[in-house]
């Protein structure tokens, strides 16, 4: 009960008592009478108004414990519901590290696998060249171990993770802005050396481990790629792939599940291929290439070695970018004094382009080296240009390597075929 309502009940049970006092002595009962009158009045106005108070305030407590009982329930009811969400939440993050688990566990297997066949490889040529007969000469013998002394720092470097990506810009014309990225594989020697890829390719081919290492390197490239989409997945990356793996019977089906995994690399991921491979492609390889396809990765051609080409066999093979050094495309278009010297006598050479837009295909200057170029590329309407002029191969950062890659134990312990991997979980 309010200060202000207490007040005004005395006040009122004090007028009755003086009123019910004025009337016993106007009727002559006495001063006495009228006095105790008075004190009567002010006592039973006491009794009722405490009266009134306890059940007012009896009230009042009981209609907030009701509220401190309701508060209560609301409280334990949350408490649930965020005990559930948690329970839920610890079971979705068990089951995303045991699904990343997973993932990792069927990579280095895959990795298992092709360093494995690179190994078997390079251990049938060393068995073959202890049974060769007649002995070598010392000539002979010297070229021999230095091929297999190349080829296993390969496989070594491989195994290693010892597996760098460049990235050369590919810019938006005139703007330079940089729209996608050129990716070259390079390996390191265990001093740290960068082995250019001259320095094994011939040795690699004259051994016939050419294939194995093309789909090690494939297989290294999408996996780097994967982690810097996951960082910004505006970037594309422009990645070569040999016919030597589109038709590797063993390694295509399970790089092309690697894939199906990881769909979002569809636009993060070109797939590129010279001309003259694309050119003698077989039903195989054809195959193949329209199973990436539907998966929604693109194709890009490169070392184009003339402009006559074949657009609408291009479309349906689903190329969607055509890579043209910029001497070829001023060459053969700009540069012929007659019009019956050019490569394409029934275009204009600044329709070329747009002829290609029309299947779909995207021109790329590649190997712009000089300025003076650039306003001769803009008059055949040419949108994207790439070379030493926008920017060299430059080597991603080696942290983003390493957590794009399982861990060296874990991969070395995987290919010597041991249970003994680390427990650990990656992301």
């Amino acid at each position: 009960m309010s200060k202000l309502t207490t007040a005004f009940l005395i006040g009122a049970w004090t007028c009755l008592a003086l009123t019910v006092a004025a009337l016993f002595w106007r009727s002559g009962l006495g001063v006495g009478a009228a006095t105790a009158a008075l004190f009567g009045g002010l006592g039973l106005g006491a009794g009722v108004h405490a009266l009134i108070a306890g059940a007012v305030g009896r009230a009042q407590i009981s209609k907030q414990i009701s509220a401190v009982r309701e508060a209560h329930r609301l409280l334990a009811d949350a408490l649930e519901s965020m005990q559930g969400a948690i329970g839920d939440l610890a079971g979705a993050v068990q089951t995303g590290q045991d699904d990343r688990t997973e993932t990792l566990t069927g990579e280095v297997r895959m990795l298992e696998a092709l360093v494995g066949r690179l190994s078997e490889s390079l251990d049938a040529k060393l068995a073959a060249v202890e049974r060769a007969a007649p002995p070598m000469d010392a000539a002979e013998g010297r070229r021999r171990h230095q091929s297999v002394a190349v080829v296993s720092q390969v496989r070594e470097a491989l195994t290693e993770n010892r597996v760098d990506l460049y990235l050369q810009p590919i810019v938006t014309l005139p703007q330079r802005k940089t729209l996608y990225y050129e990716s070259f594989t390079r390996l390191r020697d265990d001093s740290g050396r960068v082995m250019m890829p001259a320095e094994y390719l011939a040795v690699a081919e004259d051994e016939g481990l050419t294939a194995a290492i093309d789909n090690l390197l494939l297989f290294r490239c999408a996996q780097i790629v994967r982690r810097l989409a996951r960082q910004d997945r505006r970037v594309g990356v422009f990645c070569n792939i040999a016919l030597t793996s589109l038709a590797d019977e063993t390694f295509f089906p399970q790089f092309l599940d690697f894939l199906s995994e990881n769909r979002d690399l569809k636009d993060s991921l070109i797939f590129e291929l010279g001309q003259a491979n694309f050119d003698v492609r077989g039903p195989v390889e054809a195959r193949n290439m329209a199973k990436l396809a539907d998966l929604g990765f693109r194709f890009s051609i490169d070392k184009v070695q003339a402009l006559d080409l074949d657009f609408a066999d291009l479309q349906r093979a689903d190329v969607k970018f055509i890579k043209v050094s910029a001497e070829l495309l001023l060459e053969q278009l700009l540069e012929a004094e007659e019009p019956q010297a050019r490569a394409l006598r029934d275009i204009h050479p600044a329709d070329f382009a747009e002829l290609a837009r029309r299947y779909g295909l995207e021109v790329i200057a590649e190997k712009v080296e000089g300025e003076r170029q650039i306003v001769d590329i803009l008059d055949l309407e040419v949108s994207l240009g790439q070379g030493h002029l926008f920017g060299e191969p430059r080597a991603i950062k080696e942290q983003v390597l390493a957590e794009a890659e399982p861990p060296a134990d874990f991969v070395r312990a995987a290919i010597r075929g041991r249970d003994a991997a680390p427990r650990r979980r990656y992301a």
